[in-house]
């Protein structure tokens, strides 16, 4: 199967000149937890997370219109062509742990996103057709928790004090 059959489209995606507020309007509007960052040709230049946005405010303590989407975009992006395989976002996916990949054509312009959501209904079309998918083992792979994020990032463990 082809990426262009799995994907969510047409992508819903954010200019380099917006707000965090902006990035999460859409978010809202649209039920997504991931917009791409397009330039002023529309070309992919970094994606934002609902997650970037908490990180952003809180680090940053700021309200979300007084933050750049830029500023809390990633930068590096691992995205794929349309005409890619399934099996190839799930190793992207897995290998990388990420839940959302950007889907390009061939200028780099972002038409589509395919998730771990949109993997998840063809996993269950499949089972219910006798189709067996190794769905759970990418999962499995984009779940593993990061036990580096605190060296990553230099924060002390939080501790939880019971009353």
């Amino acid at each position: 199967m082809q990426i262009r059959d799995l994907m969510s489209h047409p992508a819903v995606t954010c200019p380099t000149a917006a707000t965090l507020d902006h990035a999460a309007r859409l978010m809202w509007e649209f039920d997504c937890g991931v917009v791409p960052v397009v330039d002023e040709h529309g070309r992919l230049t970094g994606v934002v997370t609902d997650r970037d946005i908490c990180m952003a405010a809180y680090t940053q303590d700021k309200v979300l219109g007084d933050i750049s989407v830029t500023t809390a975009m990633a930068k590096h992006v691992i995205a794929l062509r349309g005409d890619e395989t399934l099996e190839s976002a799930e190793h992207l996916m897995a290998d990388n742990q990420i839940r959302r990949l950007p889907v390009l054509d061939r200028d780099d312009h972002v038409v589509g996103v395919v998730s771990l959501n949109d993997m998840a209904r063809l996993a269950e079309a499949s089972r219910r057709i006798g189709i067996d998918r190794e769905f759970v083992t990418t999962i499995a792979a984009v779940g593993q928790p990061h036990t580096d994020a605190q060296v990553r990032h230099n924060l002390a463990p939080l501790t939880v004090t019971e009353h």
